[in-house]
């Protein structure tokens, strides 16, 4: 098994247990070599109410590297203040089967300084 297929299953296993609702969504992280993209997901209903990422021109223009901890704190802090403008203060994190280090991690402190709950 190679390590994309074993976070694939970490992934589902860990989404049988995280829904996100309408008043609780939840904050999903996908991390690829080059960028960082979040989206915030009532899954209820199917729908990505806010979603943020390095290529974002908001980001895009502040960073010269997009897959480092400082541009994933930046991501954090972008999806935290459209969430917050859409009347979003809690979410549930998803941290996709990913650990909970270097880059996740950042996102998440980001998001976390910014005001949103988790």
């Amino acid at each position: 098994m190679d390590k994309r297929s074993a976070r694939k299953r970490r992934h589902l296993r860990i989404r049988n247990n995280i829904t996100g609702t309408p008043t609780k969504p939840r904050m999903v992280v996908h991390r690829s070599l080059k960028n960082m993209y979040v989206q915030i997901i009532d899954d209820l209903r199917g729908h990505t109410l806010v979603s943020a990422s390095t290529l974002d021109q908001e980001i895009k223009d502040k960073l010269d590297n997009a897959s480092n901890v400082k541009a994933a704190k930046e991501v954090g802090e972008l999806v935290a203040v459209r969430a917050l403008e859409n009347d979003i203060k809690e979410v549930v994190f998803d941290r996709a089967g990913y650990k909970y280090h270097g880059r996740v991690k950042a996102v998440a402190q980001g998001a976390r300084d910014k005001g949103l709950k988790f």
